[in-house]
C-alpha cells in the first residue's frame, strides 16, 4: 500500500542525520505553534498564502528564499568543516552523508535559494516600475510559487524521510542511475526540479506577457528601466531553457522508474544526451540568476550616485547580447568528455565572447559613479564589492574557456572556486543589495544602515577566505567533491577555508540583527513620501508600501527616469481631479491546492505508492478544471475607496512636510542666535 515507504525511511542511520530531521520537524512545529498563538492562521490563509497580489508572492518567494539560504548554507559549512578535518581520517561525516550534502547544497542554492529570490524581486518591483497594476496571470503567478515551494518541501522532507540524492545538484548519469543510486535519493532530486522547473517556466511566460502588453501609457521599450529589460530578458531565458531541463529530468525519471534506456548505453540510450540537455538548461541559467542581479546594480548606481545612468542603450544591448549568447556557451561545462577539437575551440571562443557584453556592462557603472555624489548605503556597497570581486571570477571564467587549461583544472577546485566567485558576488551581492534597496518600499520602513554594513564586510571577508584559497589549491591539484585526502599541504588552505564559512556565518547573523533592529525601530525611519532615495523610476512614484493596486491614476511616461522627470516637471504629487473604479483579481486557493496535491504526487511518485500518484494527478485536474470554470475571479476597489486611501496618503505627505518645514525654521533660528 505505501510502496517502498517502510520504517527503515525513517533517518536513524547517524547522529547528524537524526539531529537534522529533528531541527526540521522542531523548527516546522515552533513555527505552527507560534502561528497558533498568535491566532494569525485565517489571517495568514486570507491575506498571504491565497493572495494573487503580485507583491505579496513576491515577499512570500523572498521568505521562501531566505529559509533555503540558511538551510543551503548549514550544508556548506558542515562541508567546509568535514574538508578542514579529513586529512588521512574520516573526518565526522561518512561518504555517503557527505554526498547527500554535496547535492543538497547546489540543489538549494541554484533551484532554491536564488530562483525564489530573483523571482521575488520581479514579482514585486516590476510591475511598479512599468506602471501597471498587477501582472498578466495573477493566477498563474500563485500557482508559480506554490510549485516553487513544493518542490523546496520535498526537499526538506527528504531530511526527515529517506535520503536525498548522492550524484551531485547535476545529476549525471550512469550515476543517477537505479544500478547505482537504488534508493530514493535522486527520485527527491528528480521530483524536487520537476514541480519547481514548471513553476519557474510558467513565470518566466508570465513576466514576458506583463512587460510587453502592460506597460504604462508612453513607456516604450527603450524607456524601460534597466531592471525591468533585465527581468524581460531573464523570463525569455526561463521559458526557453527549463523545458530543456524538464524534459532532462522526466526522461531520468523514465529510465528510474518505468526501466526506460534514453541515459543507458543498452538498448540504443546516450548517457552524453543528458549532459547536453542539461547544460543547455545549466548555463543560460547563470544568466537568469545574474541579468536581474544586474539590473538591481543599475538601479542602485544610479540612485546613489545622484547621476543618470551612463550608457543606457549600450547596457540594454549588452543585456540582450548576453541572454542570446548564453545558448551558445554550454557545452564549456563538459570540456573533458571527449568533443572534437572543432566543437571545443567554437565553444572556447563563444564563452570568451559572452565576457565582451558584459565587461559593458561593468564600465558603465563605473562611469556612472565618476564625478557621483555617492551615498556609500548598504546597497551601495554590496554593488561596489560585487564590481570589485566578479572582475576576477571573470578572468578565472575566460581562463577556464581555454580548452587545455580546461583539460587541466575542470575536475579541481579551481572551478569551484570559479563557480562561487560567479553566482555568489554576481547573483547572492546582487539580490541583497536589492532586499536593502526596495525594502522601504515594500514594507514602508528602512533597514538599519550599521547592520546593513557589518553584514555586507562579514559577506565580503568571509568569500574572500572561503574561496580565494580553493583557486591555490586547484593549482595544487586537489580535486573537487573530495570527502577526505591525505595531502598535509592542502589542510592549511582548507582550514583558511572553514574559517571564511564562520566569517559568511557572522554575516548571515547580522542581516537577522539589521531586520530585528529595523522592526523594532520602524516608527524612526518610516518612509512616508515612498520615495526615501530621492528614486528616479515610477516605482518611487507610489506610496510605501503600495496600495493593493499600485496607482490610483497609471501615469503617463515622457521620459527613461520617468519619476524624477515628473518631480522636475512638478506633476510628481499632483492629486487627480477625479478617482475611477479599478478591478482587481479576487484570492485564490486553488494555487495554494495544486501546489499542495504536487507535493503529495511527487511524494507518492518518489515512494512509488501509485493509488496516491493516481488521487493527487485526479484532484490537480480537478482543481485546474475548477479554476478555468471559475468567471468570478474579480472585485472592484470603487474610487471612493480608491480616494480614501490615497486622501490618508496626501495627508500624511502634507504632515511629514510641515515637520520637515518646521525642522528647518528651528535649526535656522538657532544659527542665528
Amino acid at each position: 500500500m505505501f510502496g517502498r515507504l517502510t520504517l527503515e525511511a525513517l533517518p536513524l542511520y547517524s547522529a547528524i542525520a537524526a539531529g537534522g530531521a529533528a531541527v526540521t520537524i522542531g523548527g516546522a512545529l515552533l513555527v505552527a505553534i507560534a502561528i497558533t498563538w498568535l491566532g494569525a492562521w485565517r489571517y495568514l490563509w486570507t491575506d498571504w498564502l491565497t493572495s494573487v497580489d503580485h507583491k505579496r508572492i513576491g515577499i512570500m518567494y523572498i521568505v521562501l528564499a531566505l529559509i533555503m539560504l540558511l538551510r543551503g548554507f548549514v550544508d556548506a559549512i558542515m562541508m567546509r568543516a568535514q574538508q578542514a578535518m579529513a586529512l588521512n581520517s574520516g573526518g565526522y561525516l561518512p561518504p555517503e552523508h557527505f554526498d547527500q550534502i554535496f547535492s543538497s547544497h547546489g540543489t538549494i542554492m541554484i533551484f532554491f535559494m536564488a530562483m525564489p529570490f530573483m523571482t521575488g524581486l520581479i514579482n514585486i518591483i516590476v510591475p511598479l516600475q512599468i506602471g501597471t497594476r498587477d501582472v498578466a496571470f495573477p493566477f498563474l503567478n500563485s500557482l508559480s510559487l506554490w510549485l516553487t515551494a513544493a518542490g523546496a518541501g520535498l526537499v526538506m522532507v527528504s531530511l526527515v524521510i529517506g535520503k536525498f540524492s548522492t550524484a551531485g545538484w547535476t545529476g549525471y548519469p550512469p550515476y543517477s542511475g537505479t544500478e547505482a543510486n537504488p534508493g530514493v535519493g535522486v527520485d527527491y532530486w528528480i521530483w524536487a526540479i520537476l514541480i519547481s522547473g514548471v513553476g519557474s517556466t510558467l513565470s518566466g511566460i508570465n513576466f514576458i506577457v506583463t512587460i510587453l502588453k502592460r506597460r504604462a501609457p508612453g513607456m516604450t521599450l527603450m524607456r524601460m528601466t534597466p531592471f525591468t529589460w533585465t527581468a524581460l530578458c531573464a523570463s525569455v531565458l526561463m521559458a526557453f531553457a527549463f523545458p530543456a531541463l524538464t524534459v532532462a529530468c522526466g526522461l531520468l525519471a523514465l529510465d528510474r522508474t518505468f526501466g526506460m534506456h534514453f541515459f543507458t548505453n543498452a538498448h540504443g540510450g546516450n548517457m552524453m544526451n543528458y549532459p547536453n540537455l542539461f547544460w543547455i538548461w545549466g548555463h543560460p541559467e547563470v544568466y537568469i540568476l545574474i541579468l536581474p542581479a544586474f539590473g538591481v546594480f543599475s538601479e542602485v548606481v544610479a540612485t546613489f550616485s545622484k547621476k543618470r545612468l551612463f550608457g543606457y542603450e549600450s547596457l540594454v544591448y549588452a543585456t540582450a547580447a548576453i541572454a542570446i549568447l548564453s545558448f551558445t556557451v554550454w557545452l564549456h561545462h563538459f570540456f573533458t568528455m571527449g568533443s572534437s577539437a572543432n566543437v571545443n575551440a567554437f565553444f572556447g571562443i563563444t564563452t570568451m565572447i559572452i565576457a565582451v557584453p558584459t565587461g559593458v556592462k561593468v564600465f558603465n557603472w563605473l562611469l556612472t559613479m565618476y564625478r557621483g555624489r555617492i551615498d556609500f548605503h548598504p546597497s551601495m556597497m554590496w554593488t561596489i564589492g560585487f564590481m570589485v570581486t566578479f572582475v576576477i571570477g571573470g578572468m578565472t571564467g575566460v581562463l577556464l574557456a581555454i580548452p587545455p587549461a580546461d583539460f587541466l583544472m575542470h575536475n579541481t577546485t579551481f572551478l569551484v572556486a570559479h563557480f562561487h566567485n560567479m553566482i555568489i558576488p554576481g547573483v547572492l551581492f546582487g539580490y541583497l543589495a536589492g532586499y536593502m534597496y526596495w525594502f522601504p518600499k515594500v514594507f514602508g520602513f528602512e533597514l538599519n544602515r550599521g547592520w546593513g554594513l557589518a553584514s555586507f564586510w562579514c559577506w565580503l571577508i568571509g568569500f574572500y577566505l572561503a574561496f580565494m584559497p580553493l583557486y591555490i589549491l586547484g593549482f595544487k591539484g586537489m580535486p573537487r567533491r573530495m570527502e577526505q585526502y591525505n595531502d598535509p599541504s592542502w589542510q592549511p588552505y582548507l582550514m583558511v577555508a572553514a574559517f571564511g564559512a564562520f566569517v559568511v556565518l557572522i554575516g548571515i547573523a547580522c542581516m537577522v540583527m539589521q531586520l530585528y533592529v529595523s522592526v523594532r525601530d520602524r516608527r524612526k525611519t518610516a518612509d512616508v513620501s515612498g520615495d526615501p532615495w530621492e528614486g528616479r523610476t515610477l516605482e518611487w512614484a507610489t506610496s510605501s508600501p503600495p496600495p493593493a493596486y499600485n496607482f490610483a491614476i497609471l501615469p503617463e511616461v515622457r521620459d527613461r527616469e520617468p519619476f524624477l522627470d515628473m518631480k522636475e516637471r512638478g506633476v510628481a504629487y499632483q492629486r487627480p481631479a477625479a478617482y475611477e473604479n479599478i478591478h482587481m483579481p479576487k484570492n485564490s486557493m486553488v494555487g495554494v491546492a495544486m501546489g499542495a496535491f504536487a507535493f503529495v504526487l511527487g511524494f507518492a511518485m518518489i515512494w512509488h505508492i501509485w493509488w496516491l500518484v493516481a488521487a493527487s494527478g485526479l484532484a490537480m485536474w480537478i482543481a485546474m478544471i475548477a479554476r478555468s470554470s471559475d468567471d468570478d475571479s474579480e472585485f472592484m476597489v470603487t474610487a471612493a475607496e480608491v480616494k480614501q486611501t490615497e486622501d490618508a496618503r496626501y495627508r500624511a505627505l502634507a504632515a511629514r512636510t510641515a515637520t520637515r518645514t518646521a525642522t528647518r525654521t528651528a535649526t535656522r533660528t538657532g544659527n542665528r542666535k
